[in-house]
């Protein structure tokens, strides 16, 4: 089964209800029925069975978290990276971007930055960098916990070795963020190049949870050569994984991959999953991703309504922040943007929804 959509059948669709609160009951379906019910929500003319699902996610979140959308200070701290990654705006392979490196004091001031503004999270991104050692980053994350010892540190950097990932938890890491981003084989060969194996990105995943570290794991909707069944694959790797939080956003190609010419991810779909994902995964963290607010001007709280209880607004220095682009159009300003909390806190009350300053750990991890 493609990822397109098809005609609703009459005769299942009135099973939708149904299963939507076995779902919502069980935290789980068995895969045939995932991979119908996930067929038919991606129709366009099942629209009265997709508020069905983002009701129901949105009623489970709130039974854990309450009417609270946490936020995050993200940096940016890189986009040199090793990889050569398909879909990536940063990938090794492109000539045409504009390279930069922030050096701990300038990180250092966004966290200020961050903490002034009420932050307690902040989450360093960036490629895969060799520029840092595994001591620098080390002492970066040192940093940050000993000048501001209540707020938390989230790493995503990629695969390294359970070594690097022990030392950066020793140093006060809380959290490390790695999207598997498909858990079929032949779907991630069409993804990263050769060097690069699925095998390798699960041992990095298990080696985080077994250090402590809470996880994060996630794939993109959309992404070329993606069926329905890769999608269950997927959600069946995070039901047996059981990471803290889970990041889902729509695929969006940049013009300088080989993926350029590929169409974006559906709003709807993304939707659906994060839905599916809260179902699944009552206490998890889930982003409403900056991907969404990309392919939609209400995508962030479209996001929460399905379920999402978490964004992460760009703390990054103004001058890179257009820089870090993995994929075309990525939004940085405006409510995607730290300084501007207040819009964000508008936009959310709007929808009847306030944003927690807190560090916001995972329940199921404490």
């Amino acid at each position: 089964m493609t990822l397109s959509p098809g005609d609703t059948s009459t005769e299942f669709s009135k099973h939708i209800p149904g299963l939507i609160r076995r779902l919502a009951d069980t935290g789980d379906l068995p895969d045939e029925e995932l991979c119908r019910l996930l067929e038919q929500l991606f129709c366009h003319e099942a629209e009265e069975y997709r508020d069905i699902l983002y009701k129901t996610a949105r009623k489970v979140s709130v039974q854990t978290f309450g009417n609270k959308v946490y936020v995050r200070g993200l940096i940016e701290f890189t986009n040199y990276c090793r990889n050569n990654c398909y879909y990536c705006g940063i990938r090794a392979g492109n000539k045409k971007a504009s390279r930069y490196r922030l050096t701990k004091e300038e990180i250092l001031l966004c966290c200020r930055e961050g903490c002034a503004l009420g932050l307690r999270t902040f989450v360093l991104q960036g490629g895969e960098d060799m520029a840092y050692s595994p001591q620098d980053i080390g002492d970066i994350v040192a940093a940050i916990k000993q000048t501001w010892p209540d707020c938390a540190v989230t790493l995503s950097i990629g695969e390294h070795s359970r070594e690097d990932y022990l030392l950066w938890r020793q140093a006060g890491a809380d959290r490390y963020l790695l999207r598997h981003e498909t858990a079929d084989n032949a779907h991630y060969g069409k993804l990263h190049p050769p060097k690069l194996s699925l095998k390798h990105r699960v041992q990095c995943l298990y080696s985080l949870k077994e250090l402590g570290y809470q996880t994060g794991a996630g794939f993109m909707v959309g992404s070329p050569g993606q069926t329905i069944e890769c999608l269950v694959k997927d959600l069946r790797f995070l039901k047996k994984l059981q990471p803290e939080m889970i990041g889902i956003g729509p695929f969006i190609p940049h013009r300088d991959t080989p993926f350029a010419s590929e169409s974006p991810g559906s709003l709807t779909q993304t939707l659906v999953l994060l839905s599916i994902v809260r179902l699944m995964h009552p206490k998890a963290l889930l982003p409403s991703t900056t991907a969404l607010s990309t392919i939609d001007e209400k995508g962030r709280e479209l996001g929460i309504l399905a379920g999402a209880n978490v964004v992460m607004p760009n703390l990054s220095p103004d001058d890179v922040r257009k820089k870090y682009m993995l994929y075309d159009n990525k939004r940085s300003e405006g409510s995607e943007a730290a300084q501007h909390l207040d819009q964000l806190a508008s936009r959310f009350a709007a929808i009847g929804y306030t944003i927690d300053f807190g560090r916001g750990d995972a329940p199921s991890f404490r």
